[in-house]
């Protein structure tokens, strides 16, 4: 699945997807999910007697009436539910956007499946690129009917829930992520799930895991993000601060970094040092290229200028802020 990056928030949430790792799934004929597989072979080759101990060429199976559905114990069994309809496919989306990584994983499914699987993931990335994950819900919870055991199907669906805000849901895909994977590449999400949730003491705990130390540089910046946010939940900024303060901190321009720098300029400000802010605010206007936080606005604030709107034109232009206090006594009097 393209790596898909979120903005940061002022709160420090983390953004951008872990790469899901290689991992072993279902061989095929294993994995259905509810949809999109084959059913097991109810009946032999035409002139064959039905296995001994069944019928309809199921060892020990349970009998089968005429009109297919099983009985138990003299009693029937539901039939199952209708197949659920799936999200349409656009023209053009072939599922060979996807990177390699996801492809091995699709490869323990049939062909026909895999191929369907990939077309979704692909629409769970463009819609929640384009900010629309109530759309990307339903492609996300589809490839999981079809593929359940497939990490990047559990993954996809947790990212989407997670932009949803539905903490509980996030937190439980990614478990499952991590169980079928072994990778604990979602770690700062998690963390950041256990924060959604209110449970600030788990969340420090999972940080503090020895998962969390076999985390890539790019994965521990994030889960310093995270920790910094739950600490300033508590009311704790100095020690926000300080967990914010990792090597990579002083780095120049390197992806992903300047998102850390934001989170320490904004702690820097929420301690009442609005000068140290100010000189990391810029150090994030020289390495966001991509324009991912608002740090041009918040030095516009800090140094006292506020956006005009023009109107029609949908242009924007600095104009000073309005003064906060009386001025001098005499143009009170004036």
């Amino acid at each position: 699945m393209p790596e898909d990056q979120q903005r940061p928030s002022r709160g420090g949430r983390p953004g951008g997807q872990g790469r899901p790792q290689r991992s072993g799934g279902p061989r095929r004929g294993d994995e259905r999910g509810g949809a999109g597989g084959r059913g097991p072979r109810t009946g032999g080759r035409a002139g064959s007697q039905p296995a001994r101990g069944g019928q309809g060429g199921r060892p020990g199976g349970p009998a089968r009436r005429a009109d297919g559905e099983e009985q138990r114990g003299g009693s029937r069994l539901a039939p199952k539910g209708p197949r659920l309809p799936e999200p349409r496919i656009p023209d053009g989306v072939t599922g060979k956007e996807l990177d390699r990584s996801v492809h091995q994983q699709l490869r323990t499914l049939s062909k026909e499946n895999a191929e369907g699987v990939a077309q979704h993931l692909v629409m769970v990335a463009a819609y929640l690129e384009a900010d629309e994950p109530e759309i990307a819900l339903a492609h996300a919870e589809t490839a999981v009917r079809r593929a359940g055991r497939v990490p990047a199907a559990r993954e996809a669906l947790g990212m989407v829930a997670y932009r949803l805000g539905d903490f509980g849901r996030a937190l439980t895909e990614f478990r499952t992520v991590r169980r079928l994977s072994g990778s604990s590449h979602l770690l700062p999400l998690m963390v950041d799930c256990e924060r959604g949730l209110g449970r600030h003491s788990r969340a420090l705990e999972l940080a503090a895991s020895p998962e969390a130390k076999q985390l890539s540089e790019g994965e521990r910046l994030e889960l310093a993000i995270v920790v910094a946010g739950v600490r300033r939940d508590l009311g704790q900024v100095d020690a926000a601060l300080v967990a914010l303060q990792i090597p990579a901190l002083k780095r120049g321009r390197k992806a992903g970094v300047h998102r850390l720098q934001y989170a320490y300029a904004d702690t820097l400000l929420a301690l009442g040092r609005p000068e140290e802010a100010r000189e990391w605010f810029l150090r994030v206007v020289e390495g966001d290229t991509e324009v991912e936080t608002d740090a041009v606005e918040r030095l516009e604030e800090l140094d006292g200028y506020a956006l005009t709107d023009l109107g029609d034109d949908e242009d924007e232009a600095l104009a000073p802020a309005p003064p906060t206090e009386a001025g001098p006594a005499e143009d009170r009097e004036a």
